[in-house]
């Protein structure tokens, strides 16, 4: 009986445990997926995780789209790109000047065609390499390829034998389209790197020596080498990501090596966190060979899309400096510090006149009250607001094109009061404009005057080419009867300036040369196909300088020009500038740009420059220092910092 018992207790026993076991089994099911779930979430967050604070805080309007040196084109991008690559020579940012980069010295030829650059034996790369001649010559080679479809690819085509190799390239690569394969490809990408070492003006003589010839002078030369996308990249960690299409012989250049953690760099910072569209995190270069000027220690670049959220971010302490006030109530924000300079006008007039800088002034006086700031701040920029005339032989379809006649295109622009623009639509204070280049933005260049507002003139002209009220009904016509064609002004619709100006103007068109006139807004993207195709009659448009010589603006009328959206082509106008180009005195060639400007918009109006940008910062000089009021507003990240840091060595 015992035995039976303890029998009996044991398969209890066993069947307890069964069910205790299949219980837990059935537990374990149900609750697995809620533990994948927390697990996943708390390895999101540790990868997610908030970053220390840093030195500085910067919000821009948007993030970078690459960190390549050779494919950034945006102004936040090339600002970012200026303190992550540092090229031969750099640009001073309280005045532009030409000063050392890489290349601690350098030499010109008395002809002014080669250009010899030695480099300081202290540059490294982030990973402790040094900086060689080899990489500068490997950076630009993969900018000139037609392959990389480099934005900047043009600037480098005036080194000898580059657009040939450009144009050799092309042709090659459409011979491939039609039909290659692996080794078709390799044996043409080896002829391709023979050519390009063979013929074209970039030697390596050794590791510290870079030397480039010119087809002919450029005089700017030194400062497109200050430009990015003359930076050199480190070629063994570039080449890893680099292979041959087979199928198209084209280099492929895959973009992984410019993530955090693969990229290596040679300027101030690292970048060394980047969640795109959210921050990225810049960390002082170990092995930059100038550390000591640089100021911050980590920047952190923050990414917010909204206007009035950036403000806010600004507002409650969290960043330091809003790279572009984007929103409308800046106009009052702007009042509020006119406000405020005003109660010490006389403090700020006589700083000026010892020769200190407005920051410094203004940083130094006692705190704005209600309804006064000082936190924000409007500079005059590189940059030139127009709107361009249609100038080709006819419209989309063949018909007629008014606006090809120069003597409609300046009656248009001289019947535009532009002040009225500046004080009643944009409300920024802009300087009114009557050519392109912003007076004041290059050294020795000459104010140069266009047409100005003048509609007794106006008239006049549009009377010269044939175009009057001639029956009383308010429009004017031709000697035919023929009224003058109602004028398309196209306009993109990514902001309400472009709109607001395009009305503006309607009006006054209407009311002072008698015209019918109608605006048409596009998205960005119709609105650039319309621009390229020539389906306009005047359509806004806007340029900022790429580099600090006049012909970053007259360029843009050149016949053939990627840029020159109006269509216009005049062989004298070209003939001026090959002129002014083959001038080897400096002053004298910068006189004959200036003629040849001064020319372009008193007679042939190819566009109506209505003022130089402006743009807004916002910062408080009492906080931050650093900040260049140089119209290129080539801000120095590296030199920025809270003025509590500043004595931080």
């Amino acid at each position: 009986m015992g035995a039976n018992r303890r029998e009996q207790t044991t398969r209890c026993t066993r069947r307890k445990a069964h069910a205790l076991l299949a219980a837990t089994v059935h537990t374990v099911r149900l609750i697995a997926p809620i533990l994948a779930l927390v697990l996943a979430l708390l390895a999101a967050l540790s990868f997610d995780a908030p970053l220390p604070p840093a030195d500085l805080v910067i919000v821009e309007r948007s993030d970078c789209f690459t960190l390549d040196p050779q494919r950034m084109s945006y102004q936040h991008e090339l600002r970012r790109a200026r303190v992550l690559f540092e090229g031969l020579v750099n640009l001073r940012a309280s005045d532009c000047a030409i000063i050392p980069g890489v290349a601690e010295r350098w030499e010109v030829s008395s002809d002014g065609l080669v250009y010899t650059f030695y480099l300081r034996a202290d540059a490294k790369w982030s990973n402790g390499e040094p900086v060689t001649s080899h990489d500068f010559a490997y950076a630009w080679r993969r900018a000139i390829l037609p392959d990389t479809a480099a934005d900047y690819s043009g600037l480098f085509l005036s080194i000898r034998g580059a657009k040939r190799f450009f144009e050799a390239r092309s042709a090659q690569l459409i011979t491939l389209a039609k039909g290659c394969d692996a080794q078709i490809a390799a044996d043409a990408w080896s002829a391709t790197e023979t050519d390009f070492r063979r013929n074209v003006g970039i030697n390596t003589p050794d590791d510290h020596t870079f030397i480039v010839s010119l087809d002919h002078p450029v005089h700017y030369f030194l400062d497109l080498c200050a430009f990015p996308c003359f930076s050199p990249v480190p070629a063994a960690t570039v080449e890893q990501f680099v292979s041959l299409d087979p199928q198209s012989g084209r280099v492929s250049q895959r973009h992984g090596w410019t993530k955090p953690g693969a990229i290596v760099t040679n300027g101030a910072y690292v970048p060394t966190v980047w969640r795109y569209k959210r921050d990225m995190r810049l960390e002082q270069n170990p092995y930059y060979w100038n550390q000591s000027a640089v100021r911050a220690k980590s920047i952190d670049c923050r990414t917010i899309e909204n206007a009035n959220t950036a403000v806010l971010s600004y507002e409650s302490g969290a960043a330091d400096w809003l790279t572009d006030l984007g929103p409308e109530y800046k106009t009052e924000m702007l009042a509020q510090r006119r406000t405020y300079l005003e109660r010490f006008k006389g403090d700020v007039d006589a700083g000026l006149a010892h020769g200190e800088l407005l920051d410094e002034i203004v940083g130094a006086l006692p705190p704005p009250r209600s309804g006064e700031r000082r936190d924000l701040r409007g500079f005059d920029a590189f940059g030139t607001d127009f709107f361009s005339f249609n100038c080709r032989d006819a419209m989309p379809g063949g018909a007629v094109n008014v606006f090809h006649d120069k003597r409609v295109r300046r009656a248009f622009a001289l019947a535009v009061d532009k002040q009225a623009l500046i004080d009643r639509v944009t409300r920024l204070g802009e300087r009114v404009a009557s050519t392109l280049v912003p007076p004041g933005s290059i050294t020795d260049y000459p104010i140069v005057e266009g047409l100005g507002y003048d509609s007794t003139r106006a008239r006049a002209e549009l009377a010269a080419a044939g175009y009057e009220d001639r029956d009383g009904d308010g429009i004017v016509e031709n000697a035919k009867g023929e009224k003058f064609p109602t004028v398309d002004i196209l306009y993109s619709t990514a902001s309400p300036r472009y709109q607001n100006l395009a009305m503006a103007m309607r009006d006054m068109w209407r009311r002072e040369l008698r015209v019918a006139a109608e605006c048409r807004g596009k998205d960005a993207k119709l609105y650039k196909e319309d621009l390229k195709k020539g389906n306009f009659m005047i359509a806004r448009g806007g340029w900022y300088g790429d580099y600090g010589d006049p012909t970053t603006w007259l360029d843009l009328q050149r016949t053939g020009n990627g840029n020159n959206d109006r269509g216009y082509s005049n062989p004298e106008f070209d003939a001026m500038l090959d002129a002014a180009d083959a001038e080897l005195d400096p002053k004298a060639r910068l006189a004959k740009l200036a003629a040849c400007e001064k020319w372009l918009f008193t007679e042939e109006s190819p566009l109506l420059p209505l003022c130089n940008y402006v743009t807004v910062y916002m910062y408080d000089p009492s906080k931050v220092t650093g900040m260049t009021d140089h119209p290129r507003l080539e801000q120095d990240l590296s030199i920025l910092t809270r003025r509590t840091q500043q004595a931080t060595p």
